[in-house]
């Protein structure tokens, strides 16, 4: 504040209500929920949360080669509903049916849920109640993708755990694999993120799966003209159709979404995409859409390129409806809200 320089009372008592004023709409728009992150936000409190989760982390990356892709997944539809406040990982009981059993989200990994869980319970032995599970579920799909061959970044950290989880608010805020391209932009746009982010967040399916009920339209009676989507490599498509019959097939059989490089976080999910092997139809549509073709041939081309426009896409992804000050809780269970 500038010093001052008259000595009338008036002008004294003009600029201490004005002062007054001024930090009072300070506090109201900033407010407790919109502090921000910060990258040593625990070097007091729990100066080894990295270096805890981390070695849990890799230790399930060991048991479970898919944990990377599960805890990807997890995170972004924890993200795109309420915020980054693992919301996603609270259970539903008796009278309450929490976001991860709304339909979309029954068939999120369950090696994703168990990785967050013990890295969790990991902190809760050396910091109780100081590092909340919206924290922990950044920082362990930062380390998992880094561990199968992606990109490191740094985390900030200070994210608060939600007080919401209702399997009614899922709905409309998760892509869905029937949409189109401007359908999928417009939804990305009103999370903050660009067709850029978009479709660099979508490379996260090169280490990602999916399930058989959600391509098979693609490979059976796809129209009156065509048996299989045209824009599929017809071969791709056939073989599918083996682990994933038309009548009576296993719910809980997958097919990787990268057929090249299943476990390694690369940017063949891109060059797959130029060659008709995409296997969600959204994932082909970004190839063959206009607004988006020339992001994909852009990081087919080029995999650092990819890596950071990911890296951007995802601390964009980490800081949206993040809780932080008063808002929301630190769970010791991610499970379950606090009592």
């Amino acid at each position: 504040m500038a010093k001052q320089h008259s000595s009338s009372s008036s002008a004294l008592h003009l600029c201490s209500i004005t002062t007054l004023v001024f930090l009072a709409l300070l506090i109201t728009s900033s407010g407790a929920s919109t502090q921000s992150l910060s990258y040593d936000y625990y070097n007091s409190s729990c100066p080894k949360v990295e270096q805890i989760i981390h070695n849990v982390v890799s230790q399930k990356l060991l048991e479970a080669s898919t944990t990377a892709a599960g805890a990807l997944r997890l995170f972004f539809h924890d993200c795109f509903v309420e915020g980054c406040d693992a919301s996603v990982l609270v259970a539903s009981n008796e009278t309450h049916k929490a976001e991860r059993d709304a339909e979309i989200n029954l068939s999120l990994p369950g090696d994703g849920f168990d990785v967050f869980f013990r890295a969790k319970r990991a902190l809760e032995l050396q910091c109780p109640g100081v590092v909340s599970c919206a924290d922990v579920m950044a920082i362990a799909t930062r380390d998992l993708v880094y561990l199968v061959g992606g990109p490191r970044w740094e985390v900030q950290k200070g994210r608060r755990d939600g007080l919401i989880s209702e399997a009614s608010r899922v709905a409309g805020n998760i892509p869905e694999v029937n949409q189109t391209v401007p359908q999928l932009i417009s939804l990305f746009k009103s999370k903050g993120l660009t067709a850029l982010d978009m479709v660099a967040l979508s490379g996260g399916h090169t280490i990602g799966f999916a399930h058989c009920k959600e391509f098979m339209p693609r490979i059976y009676a796809y129209n009156k003209t065509f048996d299989i989507d045209p824009t599929m490599d017809q071969s791709y498509a056939e073989s599918l159709r083996s682990p994933c019959p038309e009548k009576n097939f296993d719910p809980t059989v997958v097919a990787f979404n990268d057929v090249t490089t299943p476990y390694t976080f690369d940017n063949a999910y891109y060059q797959n995409l130029q060659k008709g092997l995409g296997l969600l139809a959204t994932d082909q549509k970004l190839y063959a859409d206009p607004q988006t073709r020339s992001y994909v041939s852009l990081m087919a081309k080029d995999q650092q390129g990819f890596f950071d426009h990911f890296v951007s896409a995802m601390i964009k992804l980490g800081n949206i409806g993040v809780k932080t000050g008063n808002d929301g809780e630190i769970r010791r269970d991610c499970g379950f809200f606090n009592a």
